[in-house]
């Protein structure tokens, strides 16, 4: 994906991820894609919830090793 923005918020517990890509979309122009990795166990309802009540788009949702998941999330 060109003009990805990364976040790596593993080791940050609830809300911080949340609030991480909160202010990140918001800094970004409307199609933009943002990528967050956490760690927390809670991220995978927060975020999800949070895109869905902010009207973002959740791209996807991966599990990657080490018990982290990467979330990729399109701006609206």
């Amino acid at each position: 994906m060109n003009d990805v923005t990364d976040i790596d918020a593993r080791g940050l517990m609830c809300p911080l991820p949340v609030l991480r890509a909160r202010k990140a979309l918001l800094g970004m122009p409307v199609g933009a894609v943002l990528r967050i990795t956490a760690d927390d166990p809670v991220a995978v309802i927060d975020l999800p919830h949070f895109c869905a009540e902010a009207g973002h788009d959740m791209i996807e949702m991966t599990q990657i090793d080490g018990g982290a998941q990467v979330y990729v999330i399109r701006r609206r």
